[in-house]
């Protein structure tokens, strides 16, 4: 699908999943590599032939980590407001896709990587999850917006303690503060990440769409406005060719 170093992508049952491979123990978030990122995505919204998206580092040890420490180590602050915008971007490309995006996380998610996994509209996790925002020991913090996203995810107070601890966390413990939504066994967790997939890919485009617009509305502007906003989502999928069937048979299927 594109000439890539740093990842690799297939498409199958509706499904493109795209795999970060910096060639090296970690995938680090370098800038070449979120450009790849950036092209892979553009590509796979394109793609009619998808309606969902993975990410992921499988097979490998890491999802992703931070950025590459020896590219920000002459840094100056024009540079580190340049790589931090560059993040940035990445990110709002995967919240502005049209397509739902899940973010795999097979091992260490660290810094950057859990910021891209933040980004993502739902995360499902293997038991083999490390993840943690150890920027504080490093004398930094992250600049891919994960001092906004976290809070909303795990809460303000557990954001705080990731940030000022560098604490790693277990999949389990992601769990029960909601940064992921499930956790899978290693030895199973592609399938069942695919399985997830497929299941989302199979549902109309328009739908799955309007609803990942409205409910990433949802977090910026009050009640009333966003119930105007679904009025007129609402509005739109009618008359639509196969959403009265659809319906049919959701009915058929449930009235016993």
């Amino acid at each position: 699908m594109g000439d890539w170093q740093l990842l690799h992508s297939e498409i199958e049952n509706g499904v493109g999943t795209l795999f970060l491979d910096n060639g090296e123990r970690f995938n680090t978030l370098h800038s070449e590599c979120i450009h790849e990122l950036c092209d892979a995505l553009t590509l796979l919204e394109a793609d009619s032939d998808v309606g969902c998206i993975i990410i992921t580092g499988e097979p490998g040890e890491s999802f992703a980590v931070g950025a590459n420490i020896a590219e920000m180590h002459d840094f100056q602050p024009l540079d580190g407001w340049n790589f931090s915008r560059l993040g940035q971007r990445l990110f709002d490309q995967i919240e502005a896709s049209s397509k739902p995006i899940i973010g795999a996380l097979n091992g260490i998610t660290m810094g950057g990587g859990c910021d891209l996994a933040l980004a993502c509209d739902i995360r499902l996790a293997s038991d083999r999850l490390k993840v943690a925002h150890p920027g504080a020991k490093l004398g930094i913090i992250t600049g891919f917006c994960g001092t906004q996203k976290l809070p909303r995810t795990v809460g303000f107070n557990k954001a705080k303690e990731i940030f000022m601890t560098s604490r790693t966390y277990t999949a389990d413990e992601a769990l029960q503060m909601k940064l992921v939504e499930q956790v899978y066994p290693a030895d199973q967790f592609m399938q069942r990440v695919r399985d997830y997939a497929e299941r989302i890919a199979d549902q109309p485009p328009m739908a799955l769409h309007l609803a990942k617009k409205l409910l990433n509305a949802a977090e910026n502007i009050c009640l009333v406005n966003g119930q105007v906003m679904e009025l007129g989502a609402f509005a739109s999928l009618f008359p639509r060719s196969g959403n009265m069937e659809r319906i049919e048979e959701f009915f058929v299927e449930h009235s016993d």
